[in-house]
């Protein structure tokens, strides 16, 4: 199962962890994901998708169809 985020295309990071004595070694920024159920009124019907919680925020202002339609708009869709 991917780590993606449906609606803004965010994914994985690397980067370093970096100890007390400055040694480095690789790890992974996760996104923070989160599986939801929304209601779309113009289908009639519950979606599921998995999103970031930046993406649940944007949900939240503008609408899950405005958030779509701009999801698509960008080509993360």
């Amino acid at each position: 199962m991917a780590r993606i985020c449906d609606l803004t295309g965010k994914k994985a990071m690397t980067g370093n962890s970096v100890s007390f004595s400055n040694k480095k070694t690789k790890r992974k920024f996760n996104p923070n994901l989160q599986t939801k159920k929304f209601f779309v009124p113009e289908l009639g019907e519950w979606i599921t998708l998995k999103v970031s919680t930046s993406a649940l925020r944007t949900i939240d202002k503008l609408g899950i169809s405005a958030a779509i339609e701009k999801a698509i708009r960008k080509g993360t869709i």
